[in-house]
């Protein structure tokens, strides 16, 4: 795996055209079983599969802070905000570009997805070749927040972090019957210890094929490239 902190400018410059893949993240509650930087941790363990040993694929540090305004009423959520992080998007983008032939990031948080659309999207009008995948598997709807999924690839990929004992179901009611009341009073206001969904039940062995499925879908897309027209994302 090519990792940008391996490289010097002498490597880029001679080096083979490269894609720089870019996990972004979120430091935000993830109910009282799962760890604060669960987002983070999903997207760069998705961005690290999905470069393996692929010469034109580049992995850049992960991008840690997102949009997660609708967490804050728990503590230990830290959000930049939608306005913040399009910014962000945007100058890293235009600044990448100038040496990268492609730029993707790799999505771990649903709160991200505006800044991504809008930022993407405006880089592609610049000229500049951008796109964006979100960390899911194909045909699997997976739970909102710190669920079963969530829970299952945190298993998979840090078992140590996981507190299995604190995990209970959350609010299972469906995310669009949710949304107006959490949007007037965030995830507090539907769920008292910040789950949506059920972590019960989950496993690192269903993790395992959570992140296999994932990587073997955005390695896919990565290899079509044909980013949306209206959102920017690649397809699968």
């Amino acid at each position: 795996m090519t990792h940008i902190s391996d490289l010097t400018w002498a490597d880029v410059r001679d080096g083979p055209s490269r894609t720089l893949v870019v996990p972004v993240g979120s430091v935000e509650q993830h109910g009282p079983h799962l760890p604060l930087v669960t987002d983070v941790a999903i997207a760069e363990a998705v961005a690290r599969r999905v470069v393996g040993d692929d010469a034109g694929l580049v992995l850049a540090p992960a991008l840690p802070y997102g949009a997660a305004g609708e967490h804050e009423g728990f503590p230990g959520t830290v959000s930049i905000g939608h306005e913040a992080l399009r910014l962000l998007l945007v100058e890293l983008g235009r600044s990448a570009c100038r040496w990268a032939s492609r730029l993707l990031f790799v999505n771990g948080h649903g709160g991200n997805v505006a800044s991504l659309v809008e930022a993407v999207t405006l880089l592609r009008h610049e000229g500049r070749d951008a796109a964006w995948v979100p960390c899911m598997a194909p045909g699997v709807s997976g739970d909102p927040h710190a669920g079963l999924t969530e829970t299952s690839l945190m298993l998979a990929l840090r078992p140590e972090a996981v507190r299995e004992e604190a995990a209970a179901p959350g609010n299972s009611e469906p995310l669009r019957e949710l949304l107006p009341r959490m949007r007037a009073g965030g995830v507090a206001a539907v769920s008292p210890n910040g789950i949506l969904g059920d972590p019960t039940g989950a496993s690192a062995d269903e993790g395992h094929a959570l992140l296999a499925a994932i990587t073997a879908a955005v390695t896919a897309a990565i290899h079509t490239w044909a980013p949306d027209e209206k959102t920017a994302r690649l397809p699968f």
